[in-house]
């Protein structure tokens, strides 16, 4: 690489005091300064992005053809979609669970929306209205003392082919126009919510772009620099969140760091145990051990604050759907390829209540493990609050149940990692 000259020193050197300067006039107005407190919180996943896993019934109700958010309204047709969205919507989550959420020692929750919640495009099957209930959510938010992460769940084209993303399939994002698109989505979303910055603290650019799947990583880095300059246009104090793409967050040390002329930047990593058949066949201690090395690894070495935003006590993949609709598990051998390592029943569908004693035992142990291992970071973000039924995942149950600490610091597994 050439040497960089002494103009060019000076003007990276003038940057970065710019961008200290503007960092620390912020960081005074900073409504939650992730550089010094710890996020605790949970991901409102299945409300305003459909997962077929997380409501069952939605997609059962809407026959075979119902594989995701746009294959249900393709199936439905429009109006009738709306409508069953829209009582989802009302009743799914409430201000209550908010203020559960908070009364548990929380001080975050996560809401994913789709672009399509802003942006309508030729041949899209999603209906909108979801905007409306996020606004809504933000209030319930603010009356609980909670903090808001606004995460673009899904873009055009989808960013990684899964039901999650709204579209299951191909990844066809970074085609055509899906950037430019995604990048006016988050223009609208920043400049709605600039208003709110006491409860809004940071907005996620997008969700799981999957890099090993065939998203393009030098595009991707372009699309988080344009992100970041979207998001300040409307605030300089939101903090920008990116996911780490499926590859390891300490690849991505350097890139957009202070010192590189920007500020307020947090990567987002996610840890599942439960899509891999060697990893289901571990006992509750291989898998703390895991989390506990995976943090070591890959979260305190991050040069950048690090949350760890999607993580489950689940250690099997029984969940009715969670592989996709129609879809196996592997823990049962249901997954086309795989053989049986365990038992479903009760796991697929039910409640924590009804789970055997050892589960309930093995599934706290390794909640309070990952616990412990993330906030080693910045901190976590479970997934999910809510579901119709999946105990292994389903955080308003488990804390009910008491296999999920409440509060959220009470241990009876304690210093695992």
């Amino acid at each position: 690489m050439p040497s960089m000259s002494k103009f060019a020193r000076k003007s990276v050197l003038g940057l970065s005091m710019l961008a200290a300067l503007v960092q620390a006039t912020a960081a005074a107005n900073l409504n939650f300064d992730y550089g010094a407190e710890k996020v605790r919180g949970v991901n409102l996943g299945g409300w305003l992005v459909l997962e077929p896993w997380i409501t069952p019934s939605i997609f059962d109700a809407a026959g075979d053809a119902a594989v995701d958010e746009w294959s249900l309204c393709a199936a439905l047709g429009q109006d009738q979609c709306r409508s069953v969205l829209a009582q989802h919507w009302s009743s799914f989550i409430t201000a209550d669970d908010l203020n559960q959420i908070a009364a548990a020692g929380m001080n975050h929750v996560r809401i994913p929306v789709g672009y399509w919640a802003v942006q309508h495009l030729d041949g899209d099957q999603y209906v909108d209205g979801q905007l409306e209930f996020l606004d809504q959510a933000i209030g319930w938010a603010r009356g609980a003392g909670l903090k808001v992460i606004v995460d673009l769940h899904g873009v055009p084209g989808s960013q990684n082919g899964f039901d999650n993303s709204g579209k299951r399939g191909a990844i066809n994002w970074q085609k055509d126009n899906t950037v430019d698109i995604s990048k006016s989505v988050l223009k609208a979303l920043a400049a709605r919510y600039a208003g709110d910055g006491d409860v809004v603290t940071a907005i996620e650019a997008v969700n799981e772009p999957n890099i090993p799947g065939g998203v393009n990583q030098d595009g991707l880095k372009q699309f988080y620099y344009d992100s970041w300059g979207v998001l300040r246009e409307s605030s300089q104090d939101t903090t920008i969140v990116l996911h780490d793409g499926f590859v390891p967050t300490e690849s991505w040390n350097g890139f957009m760091s202070a010192d590189s002329g920007v500020w307020f930047v947090m990567m987002d990593t996610h840890h599942y145990e439960v899509f891999d058949s060697g990893l289901l066949a571990m006992d509750v201690n291989s898998h703390v051990n895991n989390v506990c090395s995976f943090t070591g690894q890959h979260v305190q070495t991050s040069d950048k604050w690090t949350v760890v935003g999607e993580w489950t006590g689940a250690m099997t993949d029984c969940a009715k759907y969670l592989n996709g609709k129609g879809v196996g598990s592997r823990y049962d051998g249901s997954f086309p390829g795989t053989t049986k390592i365990g038992d479903c029943a009760g796991k697929s569908t039910g409640s924590v209540d009804a789970l055997s004693e050892d589960d309930r035992t093995n599934l706290r142990r390794f909640i309070e493990g990952q616990l412990d291992a993330y906030e080693k970071g910045t901190g976590w973000l479970y997934w999910t609050w809510k579901t119709e039924g999946a105990p292994e995942w389903d955080m308003k149950q488990q804390i009910a149940g008491g296999v999920f600490p409440n509060p959220v610091t009470d241990r009876q597994f304690p210093s695992q990692c």
